[in-house]
């Protein structure tokens, strides 16, 4: 489906070298960060009090919340568990309380602002558990890689592969840079939509990389590079349709999904703006400065006849 096609190809690869530079600056500043501030890591990874309380009918959040900040809790967690009544409330580890004092703290403030809410279920969530959350969750990240590159390997040549992995790295790095600078909290919820976009910017690099091979088999006088901005160019109606709707989707999570989609959102909008740039600028750009080339993808095949054979050397 194309809203529009663009007839003249634009020369995206004129200019590799300095948007190569780009990413490579900017890749080096978010490792910087990551190094420097660190992420500013939830509960879930660090250990905290889990409680849920239930109220007789729909409860407003943000009052909830103004009432935890006031007793010093203000980097709570605050959303629905299951229906609007729901509440489960996340409460970071406090130097001197246990979790039952947390608790107490809590369902006293909750129950002067309405006496019939009712406490469900209090869990402590150990700095062990949140080392062996994050620890699983980096193998999830090296298993998605992995697989990355053995798809690509397979489906393309290896080139690729390398080419497609490095922009997809690229952009988790650069979302996980924001994170780190502006210290927004990072979550399961944002580690999903990590993973969510590392999915998301393959399948583009794909996209462009099936473009390439199938512009290589039809133009034969073409050069590397001109085959490059034709697939490039040709499949830029896709990507628009496809993009914008997501991001469209996207930000109605990240404007009216409230604090709980909020970073998760945001870290999808980060990752589809930077995984368009990546699988135009980093992943065809790298396999052009890999030496990709026609007979990498378009094998000619050649039969072997009889050399006193007059018809030997023919292609079939």
């Amino acid at each position: 489906m194309e809203f529009f096609r663009i007839r003249k190809d634009i020369p995206f690869m004129k200019h590799a070298l300095i948007f190569n530079a780009i990413s490579l600056i900017t890749f080096i500043a978010a490792v910087f960060f990551l190094f420097h501030r660190g992420l500013h890591l939830s509960i879930e990874f660090t250990g905290g009090t889990v409680i849920e309380v239930q109220y007789p009918q729909a409860v407003p959040l943000e009052p909830l919340r103004d009432s935890l900040a006031k007793i010093g809790y203000g980097d709570a967690q605050v959303q629905n568990f299951g229906t609007s009544r729901d509440v489960l409330i996340r409460l970071p580890l406090k130097e001197g309380l246990s979790s039952a004092q947390q608790s107490d703290q809590v369902m006293s403030t909750l129950k002067a602002a309405n006496p019939q809410v009712q406490l469900q279920r209090v869990e402590f969530v150990g700095p062990q558990v949140g080392k062996e959350l994050a620890t699983d969750g980096l193998l999830a990240l090296a298993c998605v890689v992995a697989g990355i590159v053995i798809y690509l390997s397979f489906r393309f040549e290896w080139k690729y592969a390398v080419a497609g992995v490095i922009a997809n790295l690229h952009d988790v790095v650069i979302i996980l840079g924001f994170f780190a600078f502006f210290q927004w909290e990072f979550s399961l919820s944002v580690l999903a939509a990590v993973l969510a976009v590392l999915g998301y910017s393959v399948n583009e690099s794909v996209v462009i990389f099936d473009r390439i091979r199938e512009t290589f088999r039809r133009e034969r006088k073409m050069s590397v590079t001109e085959v490059i901005n034709h697939a490039i160019t040709t499949t830029m109606s896709r990507t628009i349709i496809t993009h914008g709707c997501t991001q469209m989707m996207v930000l109605s999570m990240f404007f009216f999904g409230g604090p709980t989609l909020h970073y998760f959102a945001l870290a999808l909008t980060v990752g589809i703006l930077f995984g368009i740039y990546s699988s135009v600028f980093v992943a065809a750009a790298l396999a052009m400065w890999l030496g990709v080339k026609r007979e990498d993808l378009v094998k000619d095949k050649k039969e072997k006849l009889d050399p006193n054979d007059p018809n030997a050397g023919a292609q079939v």
